[in-house]
This record gives structure tokens, C-alpha cells and sequence, in this order.
């Protein structure tokens, strides 16, 4: 029921003059970011709101026994997309969301998107408004879809699509259906398509829910070891820690500058940019690295991009740029921990996370410094 945007994402400090190779458009596509702190908590979820999809993920097989592979992170991704995790709102211990959330009336105005008008069929009961239909709570349901997959997931006798726990195992019903496996990724595309008819739609719900996915587990190390393992432990020590712009070096954390060419100032943050997270890393190794993540692309071996993400080794650094192919268009590096996935410092208002390598645009290979 919301308009998928896209968004320009600043990366890592840059000199002024190649600012512009410091925006990236995210394959994610959202205005607001999912970061990851660590071992399945979300820096941008609020703990009630994630604590409800976790109960209906608990709750799905008593109502949809036949459903396999419903996840947190799939609930987790939806709601980003609807509602940002109804972030802005009050949520009490009950879970009642309040203000509630509504969508645009759908009159067919245009507002929002809609152009096609909804009759009513709630009297207002839901959404407010008798004069036509509008999208409610933190997972945006009809009224009419409600009443049919709107179950009382926290035993007050009411099923409320304005309830965190209600509206998230009300989202797991409607997306298990009859009994998806959730675990096969075109019957989880089929059940996001279901949800809103739009393949930008479910390819922006798809990203977070890869995001949240491969942020919700701890790499395995257990075959990594020396100055590799020494890096990528330093590394994942500083997951929740605030991105700064320009902040980060071979001590730790420290403060950025400002400003980013978005704006955004580090001077009051204290934390890692792409870069500065890099840095500090392989210095606890005792290897220095140069500050932009540009230059850092001549350090050790390159891994050029026609090679594909399948030949990258723990502890590789991982490069993206507007022009793949030319490194000095790069604006962005991780450290790469095994199984598609990296450590990462994205962009201002997030946090150091774990992250899958494609959920950054422009991949333009790699080093091998180890």
C-alpha cells in the first residue's frame, strides 16, 4: 500500500572534489535504514514491534499448521516497508500502536498512488472513516483483507490491525496462505506479489528482508583463523556502533567532519564511515590502510568484478562504485566474512552491521590483503 521509493545513501568520507562518487542508490530502496546491531536485535526496529513478529513466527503453525519457512526477518520486512516499523508512535506493553497508522483514502484522487476508488466496508471500525476505504496499522491491511486473516495474538479478546502483535501474525496468515514454503524464494516472492502487485514492491521488501536475514546470524568462523580471523573479530566487535561521517581510524572510534554531501554532519557522532571501519580493522591486524575507501582498493591484490562475488575469501575487502571497472569511481568498501555476506558501515543513520554483499549497488570486486 506505499509508494516504493528510492534514495541517494552517503557512504564513506571523500575529498570534496569527488563527493559525487559518495552516493549510492541501495538495491533496498527505502527512505529510512534497517540497521543491524547484532545477533538478530535491529537498531531501527523497535523492541515491542520486534518482539511481536518474533511471537507471531512462534504462533503461525497453530493457525496455518501446513505453512514452512516463516521467518522473523520476512515480518520484519514488510513492516519495514509499510509502516517503518511503526517508528514515531507509541507502543505500549500490549502492544496497542498509538496515534494509530493510516493509509491515503483510497477515492481514486491519486493521493498516494491510489487511482482506483475502494468502497467502505468497515463503517469506519478500522479505519476510521465511513466514507470510503484506507489502509490501517503497522502492516497496512484493508479492513476487508482484515477480517478475514485477523486473528487476537495477545489474548484481549479483540483482533486489532492496530496491535503490534495482532497486525504481525494477522501479516504471517495472509502470507503463509493455504501453506507456503517460505523457504523457497519464488513461493516468498509469490506471497510479498499477494501482499501489494507491484514487482518493485516485492523487490524492495525482498532486499530487507536479505538484509535483516543475513544480519540476523553470526558468521562462522570456526575455519578462520590467524591475522584473517584477528581482522574480522575486530570488526564485528564494533557491530552497533554509529556510522560518522569521516569518524573511524586505527585506534577505534572517533568523531567525524562535516559535512557529507548530503548534509549530514559526523562532528557530534562518534563512530565508523565505510572507511574508518576498514582502518581500524586491519591495524588490529597490523596492517595500515589508506583512508578512502578509493585508495584502499590499490592495497593487497584486486579481485576484478568479472570474477563474480563466489571467489571472495573472509577477510577480503569488498569495493563498490558508480563504474564498476574504474576504481576511481568507488565509494564504498565492507570486509567480507564468508557466505555472501560482509561487515559494513553504510551510511549516516545506521550502524555497524552485518549486511549481504549484494545489498549494496555497483560491485566492483575486491582486495586480498591476507
Amino acid at each position: 500500500m506505499v509508494a516504493v521509493l528510492l534514495f541517494a545513501a552517503v557512504c564513506c568520507a571523500a575529498p570534496v572534489s569527488n563527493a559525487i562518487s559518495a552516493y549510492v542508490a541501495l538495491k533496498t530502496g527505502a527512505t529510512d535504514d534497517g540497521g543491524i546491531a547484532e545477533g538478530g536485535t535491529a537498531a531501527d526496529i523497535p523492541a515491542r514491534m520486534l518482539s511481536a513478529y518474533k511471537k507471531a513466527v512462534q504462533q503461525i503453525g497453530t493457525y496455518v499448521p501446513t505453512c514452512q519457512g516463516m521467518r522473523w526477518p520476512i515480518l520484519a520486512g514488510i513492516a519495514k516497508v509499510e509502516s517503518n516499523h511503526a517508528i514515531g508512535r507509541n507502543i505500549a506493553d500490549n502492544g496497542d500502536i498509538r496515534p494509530k497508522i493510516y493509509g491515503v483514502l483510497l477515492n481514486g484522487s491519486g493521493a498516494g498512488g491510489n487511482t482506483t476508488a475502494v468502497p467502505d466496508t468497515d463503517g469506519g471500525k478500522w479505519d476510521g472513516t465511513a466514507t470510503g476505504e484506507r489502509a490501517v496499522g503497522p502492516f497496512q491491511f484493508l479492513p476487508s483483507t482484515w477480517e478475514g486473516v485477523g486473528r487476537d495474538a495477545n489474548d484481549d479478546k479483540v483482533a486489532d490491525p492496530h496491535n503490534a502483535d495482532d497486525a504481525a501474525l494477522g501479516a504471517a496468515i495472509y502470507l503463509c496462505g493455504n501453506g507456503r514454503h517460505l523457504t523457497d524464494r519464488a513461493q516468498l516472492e509469490a506471497a510479498i506479489l499477494q501482499y501489494n502487485h507491484s514487482n518493485e514492491y516485492v523487490a524492495n521488501v525482498m532486499g530487507w528482508i536479505d538484509q535483516y536475514t543475513a544480519a540476523a546470524t553470526d558468521p562462522d568462523l570456526k575455519n578462520v583463523s590467524g591475522t584473517v580471523r584477528t581482522v574480522i573479530e575486530a570488526a564485528l566487535s564494533q557491530r552497533g556502533v554509529p556510522y560518522s561521517w569521516g569518524g573511524g581510524n586505527e585506534n577505534g572510534p572517533s568523531y567525524g567532519i562535516c559535512c557529507s554531501p548530503s548534509g549530514k554532519s559526523g562532528t557530534t557522532i562518534k563512530g565508523f564511515d565505510c572507511s574508518g571501519l576498514t582502518t581500524y580493522a586491519y591495524a588490529t591486524a597490523g596492517i595500515r590502510l589508506p583512508r578512502t575507501a578509493s585508495a584502499q582498493a590499490g592495497a593487497g591484490r584486486r579481485i576484478p568484478a568479472r570474477l563474480g562475488t563466489g571467489v571472495l575469501k573472509p577477510g577480503d575487502l569488498v569495493f563498490y562504485a558508480y563504474a564498476p571497472g574504474h576504481d576511481a569511481t568507488i565509494y564504498h568498501v565492507g570486509i567480507y566474512v564468508g557466505n555472501g555476506r560482509m561487515v559494513n558501515a553504510p551510511r549516516p543513520g545506521t550502524v555497524v552491521r552485518l549486511d549481504a554483499v549484494d545489498a549494496v549497488s555497483g560491485y566492483a570486486g575486491g582486495a586480498r590483503l591476507l
